[in-house]
């Protein structure tokens, strides 16, 4: 971990629901997390998000389920806060 990394936190906007991840999220909420997977923002929980996301957990090593989970989440604050401008 580097200086500038975050703990292993859970961010506030992070809710755990096991039963859907659909519209969970408020759209501005789904934007931020799209904007970050460098996805179209649409602010809808879409295919193109789940796609998105499912590379991400690839990436460290997540199961890929492409729902948000809390180790997701906080690789997503951490990608967040270390290339936000």
């Amino acid at each position: 971990m580097s200086s500038h990394d975050q703990d292993d936190v859970v961010p506030e906007w992070y809710e755990q629901n096991v039963h859907s991840p659909f519209n969970r999220y408020d759209p501005d909420v789904v934007k931020d997390i799209q904007r970050t997977l460098m996805c179209p923002e649409t602010g809808v929980w879409d295919d193109s998000t789940v796609v998105h996301l499912r590379g991400l957990q690839a990436l460290f090593g997540i199961p890929q389920t492409g729902r948000m989970d809390a180790q997701s989440a906080i690789q997503i604050e951490r990608l967040r806060n270390r290339y936000a401008s």
